[in-house]
């Protein structure tokens, strides 16, 4: 190949040709960052949680490949991946998925111990979810630990400690997790069958558009309750508000399991998550604004 081509199959490799996955990890990063810093996050911690998780997605990404190799050989939506067809080594993979990582501990350098100290769970976690799959009913629950750990890291960078908040937030993300990725599941059960991993779609049984719809009340409901402990109004809620709208769309595509439609919904997670985001943000702009101006009145 190439080297043009070689970077091809990296970036394929990296799934950054597909960024739902960053976006996924991305959301409750930034939800974390908005609550810790009360609605001001300091633009440089900012920048380096958001070019962290898109280093610390892409080289998942690689190890969850390294892993699944053989697997992914004998599913028709995977076989094409390049280090299942044999465009990628090995060797090439982990070399790059540690450099991934590597850069990502640069990156986070300038930040506290706590962070530090916090980074080696993250990428002990990001490294070890593919083999989950081979022995664990709920894998999806300790990827949403995986795509959740920056919560407690971003609490870490801006107050030095972690709150219950945070692990209320990161427990929020694992059921999100659960939600989407079943979804997901839903797609490849009968590969995922023939091959004999394990996923959530198969543990749920006839039961995973209840447990999917389970799994989303539970995350919403302890946004609120977060919210509700720091004090956010009227606009969060509204975040709120259209998640719920968005999960119960979700519910009409999966209900009769049809595989396309079931992918649907777990791309359309991407607007699930934004909009919570987005209710945080204008509900601190809302707040910050009318100190502002209640300040100036008594000037």
């Amino acid at each position: 190949m190439t080297l043009t081509e070689r970077l091809n199959q990296y970036e394929k490799l990296m799934r950054l040709d597909k960024p739902i996955g960053i976006l996924l990890l991305l959301w409750p990063t930034l939800w974390g960052i908005w609550f810790a810093a009360s609605g001001h996050p300091d633009v440089l911690v900012l920048w380096i949680f958001v070019l962290g998780t898109v280093l610390m997605r892409s080289a998942g990404c690689v190890i969850n490949d390294y892993a699944d190799r053989d697997f992914d050989a004998h599913v028709a939506r995977t076989r094409e991946r390049p280090l299942a067809a044999g465009r990628v080594s090995g060797k090439e993979a982990l070399l790059l998925a540690a450099g991934l990582a590597g850069v990502a501990f640069l990156l986070i350098l300038p930040l506290n111990k706590l962070v530090l100290l916090l980074s080696i769970p993250a990428v002990l976690l990001a490294a070890s979810y593919p083999y989950t799959k081979r022995f664990f009913a709920i894998p999806q629950a300790y990827l949403g630990i995986a795509f959740g750990f920056g919560i407690p890291m971003a609490y870490a960078a801006i107050q030095s400690h972690i709150p219950l908040e945070a692990w209320l937030l990161l427990l929020a993300n694992v059921f999100w997790s659960v939600a989407y990725d079943t979804e997901y599941a839903m797609v490849d059960r009968d590969d995922d069958v023939r091959i004999g991993i394990k996923t959530s779609a198969l543990t749920f049984g006839r039961f995973d558009v209840t447990a999917i719809m389970l799994c989303y009340a539970l995350t919403l409901a302890l946004l609120g309750y977060v919210g509700w402990r720091l004090g956010r109004g009227g606009w969060f809620y509204a975040g709120l508000g259209v998640a719920a709208l968005l999960a119960a769309y979700h519910y009409t595509l999966i209900r009769g399991r049809d595989r396309a439609l079931c992918f649907k919904a777990f791309l359309h997670n991407n607007w699930l998550g934004a909009a919570v985001f987005a209710g945080l943000v204008l509900d601190y702009a809302h707040i910050s604004t009318y100190l502002c101006g209640l300040s100036d009145f008594c000037n």
